[in-house]
């Protein structure tokens, strides 16, 4: 292997490497803080030009200030110049209105114990009708008008032909007190005292506001010979817990000259009436109500009515859209109505204040007999017992009894015409044996009915208590619907009497039945079942024996048993459980006095020596009518046999 030797040359190239890295370094290092100072010369240059920049821009801004507040003083007036212009071309005299200071879209609040209304400036038309007392089935605050759910507005002609609405103009207001009323004044002006008016006066606890429409210096700006029409029209809000039962009792329904009532209800899609000489109209919700009410009849007045739920098992905002177009007349050139608005809940006991008015008849209470029952017979008994008793459940179990024992009477009287029929029944029985065969079943029936005559029996003697109380029962079914008391009134388990009482909650609905269990509507369904099975047994005396070619009623009446209960269940499980509890006590207090006419009152052998003693009796002369229908029988007997002969 070959030794290295030590090589001077290779020594001093290292050396002078090293100097040479070490002379970079230093350069580059003196080149950085060059660099630096360069840079931050730089930036105080920069600042030094911004501060004077500022200083220079302050100064000129305070020297040019003056000039420019009037350059924008000019702007503002060239802007007012060209709204104002534009206004008197589409106003025209009316854009006098645009230039008041009450040209905002600002509004007046007036109000008393029982209500809040705010009127706006622009249409001069109430924007908000909030109901203090009351609250809406999830306890929010109740209106009536909110969120332009409503409008009221009047369209007219000028003179120079320009086709004008109220709504789209600025109305002034005024307000003040007299005599404890307070007055709100708006004004849609033309000039200084021509202008066209709308004066609402609340009176205090009052749900009726005087509304008057009136003209001062206009006959020469509105154009008489072209219609004026007034449109008030709204969108009823969803107030009540079941859409279905609500939007059922939201109907449009007026009054016309001469008391006559009417009402248009819509399920489907809509309705639509042209009407002559109008009193008043209502736009009714189930327990709520907006009427507009005429001094003098209205002498024409298109209505019409939408139904918005398009599927009641989805919650909605609004159930009814009403409408009312009113063409309005000048008298002398000006327009002079003077009007009432009621906002306010549809109880009967508050509408019948306002007398001469009939504001009543908007509650539903049937017709006919059966709205005379409940005017002057449930009405009564009803506000009687409410005068004492704090509960209203309790109140509606005590009016049931009141009108089972006043109709017990009938009731006793059914069930002694059974009695009577049941006696007779093996008689009966031996004339359908006497007599067999579809030849001789004119004679089987003129020999029952010559029976039943002499015993005094009648079949008509069982159903006529039972048809007397069927107006009872309508006039109750409208009844409880509409009654306001009801209303978030609860009983037991049922938070609200007005509404059904939801115990348990499906997670599927059921088609009519719904997607609850309505506790009530199932205990009355159980109580008919025991009534009507009890009843059958009643009927079954008084029906003669079954005939041959005849239909057997008693299998019939056996199959509604079943379905009548049923029936009950699903029909009444989305209606008011007022209804339903009153149903209920009914059909299991008229079991109870059914069970203690048969067991204690009625004696069999006592009516049968009843029957027997009748029988006994010389027969009491016919009646014309007993004749006739004994004539046409012995006829019909007559042309039966001679059908039979010629048939041999």
């Amino acid at each position: 292997m070959e030794n290295k030797k030590f090589d001077p040359n290779s020594l001093l190239g290292f050396v002078f490497m090293g100097l040479i890295l070490m002379w970079m370094f230093y350069n580059q290092s003196k080149q950085a803080e060059v660099e630096n100072a360069k840079k931050v010369k730089i930036e105080q240059q920069a600042d030094s030009i911004k501060k004077a920049h500022t200083v220079a821009t302050k100064v000129i801004d305070s020297t040019k200030t003056n000039e420019a507040n009037e350059k924008v003083v000019d702007i503002a007036n060239s802007n007012d110049s060209i709204t104002l212009a534009q206004s008197r071309s589409r106003l025209g005299v009316f854009s006098y209105s645009t230039s008041l200071s009450s040209a905002k879209d600002h509004t007046t609040t007036i109000e008393n114990d029982v209500l809040r209304i705010v009127v706006a400036n622009k249409g001069g038309k109430i924007e908000e009708i909030f109901i203090k007392k009351h609250k809406t089935f999830d306890q929010k605050p109740l209106y009536l008008i909110k969120d332009h759910n409503a409008n009221l507005q009047i369209n007219f002609t000028t003179l120079d032909n320009r086709v004008l609405n109220t709504n789209d103009m600025y109305f002034e207001p005024t307000l003040s007190e007299s005599s404890g009323h307070t007055n709100l004044s708006m004004r849609l002006k033309v000039s200084k005292d021509r202008f066209l008016e709308y004066r609402y006066t609340l009176k205090p606890n009052d749900y009726l506001i005087d509304f008057t429409i009136h003209s001062q210096g206009l006959r020469d700006v509105i154009d008489a010979s072209k219609p004026i029409d007034l449109k008030w029209d709204m969108k009823t809000f969803h107030t009540e817990k079941s859409i279905k039962y609500e939007n059922q009792y939201t109907t449009l329904e007026y009054r016309t000259d001469g008391n006559e009532f009417d009402d248009l209800s819509a399920m489907g899609k809509s309705k639509k009436e042209e009407l002559e000489s109008v009193d008043w109209v209502a736009f009714r919700q189930q327990f709520f109500t907006s009427i507009l009410n005429a001094d003098t009849p209205i002498e024409n007045m298109k209505l019409r009515l939408e139904n918005l739920v398009e599927d009641e098992e989805k919650d909605t905002i609004f159930t009814k859209h009403f409408t009312a177009e009113i063409p309005l007349q000048t008298k002398a050139g000006e327009l002079n109505y003077n009007w009432n608005f009621y906002f306010g809940p549809s109880d009967y006991n508050i509408l019948e204040t306002y007398k001469g008015r009939d504001f009543e008849r908007s509650v539903n209470m049937g017709w006919g007999i059966f709205r005379w029952i409940n005017k002057y017979v449930i009405i009564p008994v009803f506000n009687l017992l409410k005068g004492s008793i704090v509960s209203f459940g309790l109140i509606i179990i005590l009016m049931t009894i009141v009108i089972r024992i006043i109709m017990s009477p009938l009731v006793y009287k059914s069930y002694l015409s059974s009695a009577k029929m049941k006696v007779l029944r093996p008689e009966m029985e031996e004339i359908n044996k006497k007599l067999p065969g579809k030849d001789n079943a004119m004679k089987r029936q003129q020999e029952t009915m010559a029976l039943q005559r002499k015993a005094g029996v009648s079949m008509l003697s069982g159903c006529i208590p039972a048809l007397l109380q069927m107006p009872v029962f309508f006039a109750l079914f409208r009844f409880f619907p509409s009654w306001f008391d009801l209303r978030q009134k609860g009983f037991l388990w049922a938070n609200d009497l007005s509404a059904y009482d939801d115990v348990i909650q499906l997670p599927f609905n059921i088609p009519i039945y719904g997607s609850h269990i309505s506790l009530f509507p199932l205990l009355a369904s159980i109580a008919i079942f025991f009534y009507m099975q009890m009843s059958q047994a009643q009927q079954a005396n008084m029906q003669p024996p079954a005939q041959e070619g005849m239909p057997d009623m008693q299998k019939m009446m056996k199959i509604m048993l079943y379905i009548s209960p049923v029936m009950m269940l699903f029909f009444f499980n989305q209606y008011g459980s007022g209804l339903s509890l009153y149903y209920f006590v009914s059909n299991v207090l008229t079991l109870s006095i059914m069970f203690v006419i048969k067991k204690w009152i009625i004696d069999e052998n006592k009516v049968h020596a009843m029957v027997e003693k009748k029988k006994a009796q010389a027969p009491k002369k016919k009646s014309a009518f007993r004749q006739r229908i004994d004539t046409a029988m012995k006829q019909a007997q007559v042309q039966q046999e001679l059908k039979k002969k010629g048939k041999k």
